[in-house]
């Protein structure tokens, strides 16, 4: 192997299937073979078993009521969190005004709010949407501040040389030199509003995966915890392959 040195597609995606196969080999060994107690790790087949059975009892209800609590909330937190980053990133004194709030904000774990949040929505779909924008909107504000703060200047010099407004300076350079890594930070950002939003279902919850889990662990029930949790990675995985197809879709000259 070679320091950053590509691989092909195909190598890539062997590689990655290799690891699932020998992650499953060793979970099944371990468990098969008796070296962890079922009451702590359930095996592969009793997690499938498990799963059947969840799935055939409406556990499909929960699954997109949470995968809308996720997009709900990172979605609110995208169209506030995008536009406010730009500004901030293009004029200073926004920057000025807004940078140490977010910044002092961005340190405060979203699960903190949960009891206000309660005492403000109750325990409806308003509390668990605030939890995923609090615990995104913060981090997407400030990162696409960053990005736009980083544009190249010789475009900008260029862009006024050439006649541009400021207003078309935001508008046809700084917004498509940063919109492949705003994209990029979109996508990293809705992965962390999986972990939201599983803590938020886990307090006050009637519904969803996180409320599925707590259920399965006043039973001992840990197939279908296991089964949760898979659930959860494969709604993520192909979220995130879905994230990146999308962006190259719209942004082929960015190498992300």
């Amino acid at each position: 192997m070679t320091p950053l040195k590509p691989v092909t597609p195909g190598a890539r995606v062997a590689l990655g299937v290799a690891f699932f196969v020998l992650f499953f080999a060793a979970w099944a060994a371990a468990t098969f073979g008796g070296f962890v107690s079922p009451t702590f790790l359930a095996d592969p087949a009793t997690m499938l078993r498990e799963g059947w059975n969840l799935l055939a009892h409406g556990f499909v209800r929960d699954i997109l009521i949470t995968v809308w609590r996720v997009f709900g909330g990172f979605l609110i937190a995208a169209a506030i969190g995008v536009p406010l980053g730009m500004a901030m990133g293009a004029y200073k004194p926004i920057e000025g005004f807004f940078e140490p709030f977010i910044s002092f904000s961005r340190y405060l774990p979203a699960s903190a709010f949960i009891p206000l949040l309660i005492l403000w929505a109750g325990t409806g779909e308003a509390q668990k949407l605030l939890v995923i924008f609090v615990g995104s909107f913060f981090q997407i504000v400030l990162m696409v501040a960053v990005v736009i703060g980083n544009t190249r200047r010789d475009l900008v010099e260029a862009a006024y040389t050439l006649g541009a407004s400021d207003r078309e300076i935001v508008g046809r350079v700084l917004l498509p030199s940063g919109a492949p890594e705003i994209a990029e930070i979109l996508r990293l950002v809705l992965g962390w509003a999986w972990t939201y939003v599983i803590v938020a279902e886990l307090i006050g919850a009637s519904a969803g995966i996180g409320h599925m889990i707590m259920d399965s662990q006043a039973l001992l029930n840990t197939g279908q915890i296991i089964f949760g949790i898979l659930v959860i990675g494969c709604i993520g995985l192909v979220s995130d392959l879905l994230f990146k197809a999308l962006n190259r879709r719209l942004f082929p000259w960015s190498l992300a």
